[in-house]
């Protein structure tokens, strides 16, 4: 199989092994290293697998005049093999493609799952979103936006990629109850909770910056 990107160097890392296990969509590396520890001494060889899935990106669409935040809902598998609602309330994401800027990546993402395309973007925090076996790097932005019409639901639509069988529903969410439900536990996506305890620190400050037209 091809071997995915190697590890870059390390003050202490040796690595006793490296073999692509899997190469489907991403690959999964099986890799035996040793390290320094914190006491000095090298550790046991320690066998890891490591999926390889690389730099992602992530967008908060908040309306500053409406005070809305506008997210999607979509069914995921491993929410159910977690034992959590697999309806999960998300902000718009995904994978750069390679050689791909973070910026393009947020517009691709929202107008294709959103079907708006941010004005202003404002950088939030790189997170990495499981550091005990993957390497998605994911660079989380707020992106200034204006709410579509919605039911009185919050619905706006349903949207996705038919090519890649996305099934997407679109609703927009009060920034006061957005943020209370991420304060409660509610929001079990990450970047979603992330994205929203951010705006609840910084969402005035964010509706003085965007005040003026873009």
């Amino acid at each position: 199989m091809p071997k995915s990107s190697p590890l870059p160097p390390w003050p202490g890392l040796t690595v006793e092994s490296d073999e692509t296990v899997w190469n489907g969509r991403f690959p999964l590396q099986r890799i035996k290293f040793r390290h320094r520890r914190f006491d000095g001494d090298t550790s046991p060889v320690r066998t890891w697998e490591l999926w390889r899935r690389g730099r992602a990106a992530a967008l908060l669409p908040y309306d500053p005049v409406a005070d809305v935040v506008v997210l999607i809902e979509q069914f995921r598998l491993p929410a159910l093999a977690a034992g959590v609602d697999p309806v999960m309330v998300e902000v718009p994401a995904g994978l750069c493609d390679p050689g791909e800027d973070v910026a393009t990546t947020l517009v691709r993402e929202t107008q294709e799952e959103l079907g708006l395309t941010p004005r202003r973007i404002l950088p939030i925090s790189d997170i990495l979103l499981s550091p005990g076996g993957c390497d998605e790097f994911c660079a989380l932005h707020a992106g200034e936006v204006t709410a579509p019409p919605c039911d009185a639901e919050g619905i706006v639509g349903r949207t996705g990629l038919a090519s890649e069988a996305e099934d997407i529903q679109v609703r927009i969410w009060p920034a006061d109850r957005a943020i209370e439900a991420a304060l409660a536990g509610q929001m079990p996506n990450a970047v979603t909770a992330i994205a929203l305890l951010w705006l609840a620190a910084k969402r005035e400050t964010l509706r003085t910056l965007w005040k003026d037209p873009a």
